[in-house]
């Protein structure tokens, strides 16, 4: 049995914006002092043990992304960069993936990350990654990892634990659940029954070939067609149905499983990550020059090194400066900042702000 990671890189990122751009998305962006990128870092932990270091790393991005993935993973093999035409959600690139691995090693065991998850205990990652890996070998499932909450998180989906594997301790899915309103994430809690959707996955090739070949017919029938033709998948791809994998296989398969994990995890998926990420002793985050007066709960970022944010009387809001763009928005309303993109990109004058 052979093991394949497969990256998911092909995000807009738009929760980060204005630091996230369309021309460079958060994956490929350096949040921490390691000095390292995103997709960088997750190329990292998930070849650390693996024998062939990159030989069996895929990534799946966007096609405006390639010269950016070929830059910050110079040593992946160019057959390993899977490249979409356009768009098409994570049920498409995840099925891209798999028909790519099963032409190659039909008996695999693949695995899909996302590029912009943060994980501060490798080693329990690893640990948790290889019994993830080794449950999927041996069982014609789906395997997903949960995390333990730590707090009522609202912007993440949950998953309510079955029944519970009295031999391995890996759980069936009983549901996935949005994400829920704060009242909602606080009985999620509550009941000790919930974990965090991680939107990490485990599985044998051969098994999720199945479940979209059942499920998403629609999907999988031009794709597995054309995937048996020289550039075929760039003549369907347009016509593909956009969907996400949680809708199309997950929320409708019945042999899905999940193994609770615990193990430092973030996803860092809009402004109010930073805080989480380097959160000090002050009442503020600040990357960059920061003078403040009564401001409280702030998370403050600038790019530029010698541009100065001042702050008078404001509390719990996010203060962006990045180039030619500063956002001001409350930290209970960055899940909008995707709006505001839209509103951009539906604007001739304004699109090169997006």
């Amino acid at each position: 049995m052979t093991f394949y990671p497969v990256i998911l890189a092909g995000g807009s990122g738009e929760r980060f914006w204005p630091l996230s751009r369309k021309s460079k998305p958060k994956q490929f962006l350096t949040l921490e002092s390691s000095g390292r990128s995103l997709l960088q870092t997750t190329a990292e932990r998930l070849t650390a043990g693996l024998p062939g270091g990159l030989e069996r790393l895929m990534v799946v991005t966007a096609n405006e992304h390639r010269s950016h993935v070929l830059e910050h993973l110079p040593e992946l093999p160019l057959e390993n960069l899977l490249v979409e035409p356009v768009p098409r959600d994570t049920a498409a690139a995840i099925l891209y993936g798999a028909l790519t691995v099963h032409r190659d090693d039909p008996d695999a065991v693949m695995g899909v990350f996302p590029a912009d998850h943060r994980i501060d205990d490798p080693a329990a990652f690893a640990a948790t990654l290889e019994r993830a890996v080794a449950y999927a070998q041996a069982h014609d499932v789906l395997v997903t990892l949960g995390m333990q909450p730590q707090y009522p998180a609202t912007g993440y989906g949950y998953i309510e634990k079955g029944e519970q594997d009295a031999q391995t301790g890996v759980y069936r899915v009983q549901r996935f659940a949005e994400k829920p309103d704060a009242d909602t994430a606080q009985a999620f809690l509550d009941t000790g029954n919930y974990l965090w959707n991680s939107g990490m996955f485990i599985w044998k090739v051969s098994t999720i070939l199945a479940a979209f070949e059942t499920l998403v017919p629609d999907l999988y029938g031009p794709m597995a067609d054309a995937a048996k033709v020289r550039g075929g998948l760039r003549q369907v791809y347009p016509d593909l149905p956009k969907i996400s994998v949680d809708y199309a296989i997950l929320e409708r398969a019945q042999n899905v499983a999940v193994i609770p994990a615990s193990f430092g995890w973030d996803d860092l998926g809009d402004w109010n990550a930073l805080e989480r990420l380097l959160k000090g002793d002050g009442s503020n985050v600040a990357v960059g020059r920061h003078v403040s007066l009564d401001t409280g709960g702030a998370i403050m970022y600038t790019t530029g090194g010698d541009d100065l944010i001042a702050t008078i009387g404001l509390e719990d809001v996010v203060v962006v400066r990045a180039g030619d763009v500063t956002l001001v928005v409350r930290k209970d309303r960055t899940q909008d900042i995707k709006k505001v993109v839209q509103q951009l990109k539906a604007n001739p004058d304004l699109a090169r702000f997006a």
